[in-house]
């Protein structure tokens, strides 16, 4: 079983940056899907963005044009920009990685906009 370790999340002020991080255990480079998702309080868990194995993107449209998704390889390393953002983007940030033996999910990480 992979484990992802997500980290730089914390308390960010309206229209500030912050980037998250998903590093694993093991090579990332059969990871075919990641993704980024978030729960917010009181709410389903959704899905922010996703990257395949050929560098294509999507994202929420909640957050389009705002967060980049990325990857890289030679560091086991996914990785969410995080700009512009609003108390909206409030909630827990878990990072998702798909590959031919099965999903796996990060522990989860809190990002708290607020001023």
């Amino acid at each position: 079983q992979v484990q992802l370790v997500e980290s730089g999340g914390g308390l960010v002020q309206p229209g500030g940056s912050l980037r998250l991080s998903c590093t694993a255990s093991e090579s990332i480079f059969s990871f075919y899907v990641m993704g980024w998702y978030r729960q917010a309080q009181g709410k389903q868990r959704e899905l922010v963005a996703t990257i395949i194995i050929g560098g294509s993107t999507d994202y929420a449209d909640s957050v389009k044009g705002r967060f980049t998704i990325s990857r890289d390889n030679a560091k086991n390393t996914l990785y969410l920009q995080m700009n512009s953002v609003n108390l909206e983007d409030t909630a827990v940030y878990y990072c998702n990685m798909r590959g031919p033996v099965g999903s796996n999910w990060g522990q989860g990480i809190q990002v708290t906009v607020s001023s």
